[in-house]
């Protein structure tokens, strides 16, 4: 993704939180990575974004550091959210289960190994259950060690996807049984995994699954990497797209290619899956009203963190507006 000395050793966390509508409380999770519990500032640690959704009532954080110092960063906001968010009074029309639903680390820097990530994805997890008594985990990815099995997989296996799932039926793989106060969180490591949401003009939800359906990688002709939920937003239908990078070579010159340990990945753009969406969605009569990318793409985000800390702003989330224009 680059080679600057500053960024060599970067990895990146987007922490899903199940709270958005007091955004007061998520900047709160978001400056506990960021300070001390003296209120003393870490060094060579960023927050890039933090992204609220009202509808969905999540909220995903971006932070950055090295892989050295993410543990106890992400464990930090990670324990000041659960102080602050309670799942028995969470309403949203996204998927969730745990007050902190989701830590992934992903290698932004050359000298990060996928080895790296599942070791301190790990730590997060098994630091997480014993700091925060009653918190449940379980692992994907690099960090389900030997299985290495996917996110889309273990939220399957842990009823993620239901609407009121019986939490006494699902088995962590950390922890106790979930408790209703904490839910369950899911805690990994991959290769960067980009979020693009595609508005279609239209309320019909069956529509957007049948799109859902057609566009998600396990489909015939689907595009590569991408998982894809169709959720009901702001007055019409969100194809909600989790695009996991690919190791390989790219299916075209569109896809950006970055390298993780020597080894090639690639991952679809924008561009790519708007225009499949659209595509869908012109032949059942609908249009699409637009297409955001949450945080950011894995290029941007090593490019953002290094301009973040070279010129030492932690909240940058409050700065990125006027330093990118």
């Amino acid at each position: 993704m680059g080679s600057t000395s500053l960024g060599r050793r970067l990895v990146a966390c987007l922490l899903n939180v199940s709270e958005a509508r007091r955004k007061d409380l998520v900047e709160t999770v978001a400056k506990a990575a960021l300070y001390d519990p003296k209120g003393l500032r870490r060094e060579g640690t960023t927050v890039l974004n933090i992204f609220n959704d009202h509808d969905y009532n999540r909220s995903v954080i971006t932070i950055v550091s090295a892989i050295d110092s993410i543990r106890e960063v992400v464990l930090s906001a990670c324990e000041k959210a659960c102080t602050l968010i309670d799942m028995r009074s969470h309403r949203g029309v996204h998927p969730c289960l745990g007050a902190v639903d989701l830590i992934p680390i992903y290698p932004l820097g050359e000298d990060v190994l996928p080895q790296d990530c599942a070791r301190e994805a790990r730590a997060v997890a098994e630091s997480l259950t014993e700091r925060v008594q009653g918190t449940s985990v379980f692992l994907f990815g690099w960090a389900d060690s030997p299985l290495r099995r996917g996110l889309a997989q273990r939220r399957k296996e842990m009823n993620w996807f239901k609407k009121n799932p019986d939490l006494n039926r699902i088995k962590p793989d950390l922890g106790p049984a979930p408790e209703r106060q904490y839910g369950l969180t899911g805690v990994g490591a991959s290769p960067y995994v980009m979020n693009c949401n595609v508005t279609i003009d239209s309320q019909d939800i069956e529509l957007g699954r049948s799109i859902a359906s057609a566009i998600r990688e396990s489909a015939q002709g689907g595009i590569p990497g991408v998982q894809v939920l169709a959720l009901p937003h702001e007055g019409a239908v969100e194809i909600a797209c989790n695009v996991e990078s690919v190791k390989g070579e790219p299916p075209s010159q569109e896809w950006p290619v970055f390298d993780i340990g020597g080894q090639p990945y690639c991952h679809a753009p924008a561009s790519v899956i708007t225009a499949r969406v659209s595509e869908l969605a012109a032949a059942k009569g609908a249009g699409t009203k637009g297409t955001a990318i949450v945080g950011f793409t894995p290029r941007e985000c090593r490019g953002l963190a290094e301009l973040a800390l070279s010129r030492d702003i932690g909240e940058f989330w409050r700065e990125q507006r006027r330093i990118r224009m």
